[in-house]
């Protein structure tokens, strides 16, 4: 197996825990188009990892990669290593369906269902069998308490969720991910469309959140990726240039590029 980019720095020297995902070499390919090469990353458990670079240099991808989203995509080839707890997640035997209820995605539109708030959270479980009515309130209580929603809809479970603002709609969304109890939250500039007030509760919510899960999350705003996460990765045009703790990474690049994207000179 040939070694890791040197500038891809292992989560053990970044003082962080143990590995919930690794990937080796990742590649992604949409029909000939080459979107993601040689990606190499861990990704510690119980954390926030934030990935940034310029539009269209594979972040989304990588993201989407990682719960195998990309299959939905007509043409999508993935090589190399993706790894959840070791098991490699594109194995042919994988349980696709399980692997998205522990891999939760939320995206950067917010896309309530056009049900009630109650039935949005509910949808998950029951897909999985849960029909008893005192156990589905038990998981969109919980949900919602998770995701810093309850106080502000539980008089209100059985209205529409599209008359949610939208910065309730983006919690909505995940509390909708939180009711399958995954390991692992994956989001997609889950606050670029929303007010500052709103992007600071979504921020609050992520630095909470971490304590019970893995979060990975795409942004384009590097102060937001600053204040957020533990580790961030710069990608630019399909690789991964650098990752490191976040601190680290913004004072301290060691690639040039990094360095260059992190001061404006390109993006």
């Amino acid at each position: 197996m040939p070694p890791r980019p040197v500038a891809a720095r292992d989560s053990a020297s970044n003082g962080a825990g143990p590995v919930k995902i690794r990937t080796q070499d990742l590649c992604v390919f949409y029909g000939t188009h080459q979107a993601l090469q040689n990606v190499s990353l861990d990704i510690p458990e119980k954390s926030v990892t934030a990935l940034i670079g310029p539009s269209g240099c594979g972040k989304s991808t990588f993201l989407r990669s990682l719960n195998r989203m990309n299959d939905m995509v007509e043409g999508c080839r993935v090589t190399g290593l993706a790894e959840l707890d070791g098991q490699n997640i594109y194995d042919r035997r994988t349980d696709v369906v399980e692997l998205r209820k522990r891999v939760g995605m939320v995206f950067q539109k917010s896309n309530p269902f056009p049900k009630s708030i109650f039935e949005n959270i509910a949808y998950g479980p029951r897909l999985t069998g849960i029909r008893q009515r005192s156990v589905l309130h038990e998981i969109v209580e919980r949900s919602l308490i998770r995701a810093a929603l309850w106080d502000e809809v539980k008089h209100r479970l059985h209205e529409s969720a599209m008359r949610l603002s939208g910065g309730q709609q983006q919690r909505l969304c995940i509390a909708r991910s939180l009711a399958t109890d995954p390991e692992v939250l994956l989001m997609d500039e889950p606050a670029s469309a929303l007010d500052p007030s709103s992007t600071a509760r979504i921020e609050d919510l992520i630095f909470e959140l971490k304590a019970g899960y893995t979060i990975v999350i795409v942004t384009h705003n590097m102060q937001q990726a600053a204040r957020v996460a533990d580790q961030t990765a710069f990608f630019y045009h399909g690789e991964l240039v650098e990752t490191g703790r976040t601190n680290d990474l913004f004072t301290r690049p060691s690639q040039q590029k990094t360095e260059d994207y992190i001061t404006g000179r390109f993006g």
